[in-house]
């Protein structure tokens, strides 16, 4: 008699491990690490730099996209040591990921070019 419950639970337990859990939708990497470093100012802009361009490496490898605000703030560092190539670059690859951040991307190249 008490097989059954058993038996019911092996199985539902079983079923359950072969749900495929969905694929993340954007690949964070040490983004939010470096934003949180920057605003402590934990670590310079060269080594945030150094990590944020290994984390896209690593999203490119899996097929993966980075995350919103991702590109903005790998510009806003390479506004801080002088790159200004790479600024625009970078906020220019925000804005065509993310068309919703349009205006404040042209709003940060704009205060960039004033500098």
């Amino acid at each position: 008699m008490q097989k059954a419950p058993i038996a019911l639970l092996l199985l539902s337990a079983s079923l359950t491990a072969c749900v495929n859990q969905p694929k993340p939708l954007y690949h964070w990497g040490s983004y939010q690490t470096q934003v949180y470093e920057r605003f402590e100012q934990q670590s310079a802009p060269q080594a945030q730099i150094a990590a944020l361009e290994e984390s896209i490496q690593e999203a490119r490898a899996t097929g993966a996209d980075v995350p919103p605000g991702f590109h903005a703030h790998l510009g806003l560092l390479y506004a801080e040591v002088g790159k200004a190539d790479q600024v625009r670059q970078q906020f220019e690859t925000e804005k065509t990921l993310f068309p919703e951040s349009a205006t404040y991307m042209d709003f940060l190249m704009r205060n960039f070019a004033k500098k």
